[in-house]
């Protein structure tokens, strides 16, 4: 008589999920560490490994391919941690789009740009600079892009929706001035290569938006609203 082998369970717990949590994390900070010291290409998965102190496997296992590493670096640190919730979606964007002032709106955005490109800048220059060599990483670095265009696009809508944006710009030349204004290029530029402080980016990103997206001061669409008595 043949004895019936009972299949082994799967053992999971929250315990052993939350160690899986922290070694997910352990590898990204690992893996950011050698992309932005030695660069994608001379980055391999087993110095990710070595440098997470884990088995091979385990990086294989969590990420598959080193542009899937690069890929769940991007969206963890962009999105402070919450990988799989929309830019749209964070509190601080939403701040953003809610925000009644178009003055104020706009400070709030280059608020914003400088808090992300702390966290993203080194990391989204090490994806420009490999994106010509890597298809992976080519689709990456245009998906960012288009995120940033979307999301610069949907303030600039906002301002619109308030008959705020300047007479002389359509919604698409104002979505690429501002896009310009808080590309990871534009800070890469003036803060990595030209020595800006981050507070004088963030200075320059708000006034620049306000002198170029909004309508002149005096003009009536600016004017506080009166009540009638």
């Amino acid at each position: 008589m043949t004895e019936r082998v009972k299949p082994k369970r799967r053992y999971d717990s929250p315990r052993r999920r939350e160690q899986a949590a922290v070694t997910r994390l352990e590898i990204l900070d690992a893996a950011q560490r050698l992309f932005e010291r030695d660069g994608y290409v001379a980055t391999t998965m087993a110095a990710i490994a070595a440098e997470a102190r884990v088995a091979l496997k385990t990086v294989y296992v969590a990420f598959e391919t080193k542009s899937g590493v690069l890929r769940a670096l991007w969206n963890q640190r962009l999105r402070a941690g919450a990988e799989d919730v929309p830019i749209a979606q964070h509190p601080w964007y939403r701040e953003v789009l809610q925000e009644p002032d178009p003055d104020r709106q706009l400070r709030l955005n280059a608020r914003n740009s400088r808090e992300g490109k702390l966290r993203v800048a080194a990391l989204a220059e090490v994806i420009r600079s490999a994106a010509p060599l890597d298809p992976d990483i080519q689709a990456l670095w245009t998906r960012i892009g288009d995120e940033y265009h979307a999301n610069q696009r949907a303030i600039v809508q906002s301002l619109s929706d308030k008959q705020a944006l300047h007479p002389d710009l359509d919604l698409e030349g104002a979505t690429d001035i501002l896009w310009t204004l808080n590309h990871p290029n534009t800070w890469q530029l003036l803060v990595r290569e030209r020595g800006w402080t981050p507070e004088r980016y963030e200075r320059w990103s708000a006034q620049t938006a306000i002198a170029q997206l909004l309508t002149p001061q005096g003009s009536p669409q600016r004017q506080p609203r009166r009540h009638r008595s």
